[in-house]
């Protein structure tokens, strides 16, 4: 089946059991809805007890009658395989694949602008951001409703540039939403940064409800996807067509031509919003590593324009901590650190997985094979060079190619019995890793200079090559089980 929107994603997962569920029964946005599905299906870095599970639909929202959510579309690595048309542990190839063959997106007119069918203006009478978008709060501390799913749509002021990154968009009145950079240079933050020192406002679109291929192109960081490279050219190259973009109809800018929401805006220059000044919590929204993150005390401010939408639209949701952002955010990783390897050291990394417990960003686990002798030692250039692939990396386990790197409990039993810590661990001090991990922080060692600093690790867990024939596994007998249990 021919995936081109989210709707389309969504007929496809109704025909494969265990993928998709719906339910009429009423849910109110605020805090029930994430609580719901964190039974369901949320999985990932999610306080026990979770577990993965289907996407799920809820077709009864509180307050919205016109309008359903779907919740953990990419809760689950064997869900996105389906929807990408590849199997799972296939994927991080495969998106290589498309960031080496990138297909531009094309702009088309307004009669193929289904984001476009019902429009609402932000200076019409009643307009409210909260009451026209279903956004949930994940948590009853949140700052607020969130948009987590949002495609965030901007363009470099100066040569033209184009970038689509996922933000975290809190609506804070009728007609604004502060938004979050991670500190660092993303490219919508140089945008940003070059409008407001023109002192210019930044048009900017966000696209809610699109094809699960650029919710997951979106989702590179440089050093794959560099400055000037707009990663909506992997979804194309992902799907074998290019992504429809439409022109806004307020901002000089445009957006994804069938989501289901596009909100248009712009941001402010210098123009500045504590994140919790309506809930007062302290807290912003749970994210990635499993903590809720602490509300910002100055963020930027979009101010909306307007708000469009396909009839009957779905909102799309995610829980900060859940699968989804594992399989979001740890795909690109996979691809960037494959692409780097396979040009530093042909043939001897064999897959990467981005792992769950490190909710995509912070662990990840290289399979490594060692062909001759001289191929001792490169494993660990091999980690070397995914940190440089993926700057946000804080951890990485080297195994040899008989262990499974997608079964943690494999990956464990090789740190048990093929590694030794007083010499099979490398430590990197002193190294800029992510701000939200709550670890990385003075408070913790002295010896952190600032928030956001770490000690990079490598776990060599891999058997010595003059060593291998110590370490072979038992070898069982190659059997079809389908003789014995033909359901199997």
């Amino acid at each position: 089946m021919a995936i081109t929107d989210m709707r389309g994603a969504l007929e496809l997962l109704k025909t494969i059991p265990g993928q998709y569920v719906e339910t009429d029964v009423e849910v109110d946005p605020k805090a029930e809805l994430s609580g719901v599905y964190r039974y369901v299906g949320a999985g990932g870095t999610v306080m026990r007890p979770t577990q993965e599970g289907p996407a799920m639909v809820f077709n009864n929202v509180k307050g919205h009658p016109d309008a359903r959510v779907v919740i953990g579309l990419l809760a689950s690595r064997k869900r996105v395989a389906y929807m990408l048309g590849e199997k799972p542990e296939n994927l991080g190839r495969l998106l290589n694949k498309a960031v080496q063959n990138p297909l531009k997106p094309v702009v088309v007119g307004p009669e193929e602008a289904l984001c476009q069918e019902v429009v609402h203006y932000a200076d019409e009478p009643g307009f409210d951001i909260r009451k026209l978008i279903p956004a949930p709060t994940n948590t009853p501390e949140d700052a607020g409703p969130y948009v987590t799913m949002g495609m965030c749509y901007g363009h470099d002021p100066e040569n033209g540039d184009t970038d689509v990154t996922i933000h975290r968009l809190c609506l804070q009145s009728e007609d604004t939403i502060s938004m979050y950079f991670v500190p660092g240079a993303r490219h919508l933050t140089v945008f940003r940064e070059k409008c407001e020192k023109a002192g210019k406002p930044m048009p900017i679109s966000i696209s809610i409800g699109v094809d699960p291929a650029i919710e997951i192109g979106a989702c590179f960081e440089p050093p794959t996807t560099p400055l000037g490279y707009d990663e909506l050219q992997i979804a194309g190259a992902l799907r074998g067509e290019p992504v429809k973009l439409a022109q806004c109809l307020t901002i000089d800018e445009r957006c994804i031509a069938n989501a289901e929401y596009v909100i248009e805006g712009e941001l402010l220059p210098d123009v500045r919003v504590v994140e919790d000044q309506n809930s007062g919590t302290g807290k912003a929204m749970p994210e990635f590593p499993g903590y809720t993150g602490g509300a910002n005390p100055s963020l930027p401010l979009i101010k909306v324009k307007a708000v469009t939408t396909r009839k009957n639209p779905i909102m799309q949701t995610v829980i900060g901590p859940s699968e989804e952002h594992v399989n979001m955010a740890g795909i690109p990783t996979e691809a960037s650190i494959i692409s780097m390897c396979e040009r530093a050291m042909p043939g001897r990394v064999q897959n990467v997985y981005a792992a769950s417990p490190g909710g995509g960003k912070y662990m990840a686990v290289i399979q490594f094979k060692k062909l001759i002798p001289s191929d001792e030692g490169r494993q660990r250039q091999a980690a070397l060079v995914a940190f440089t692939a993926f700057p946000e990396l804080k951890h990485v386990w080297l195994v040899d190619e008989d262990v499974d790197l997608f079964d943690i409990k494999d990956v464990i039993w090789a740190m048990n019995t093929r590694f030794q810590a007083d010499h099979d661990v490398i430590t990197i001090p002193g190294v800029r890793c992510h701000p939200l991990d709550p670890s990385n922080d003075p408070t913790m060692d002295p010896s952190i200079r600032d928030h956001g600093i770490a000690c990079k690790t490598i776990f060599d867990c891999t058997v010595p090559y003059d060593q291998k024939h110590r370490f072979q596994r038992s070898q069982f007998m190659e059997v079809d089980p389908k003789k014995w249990l033909p359901d199997f």
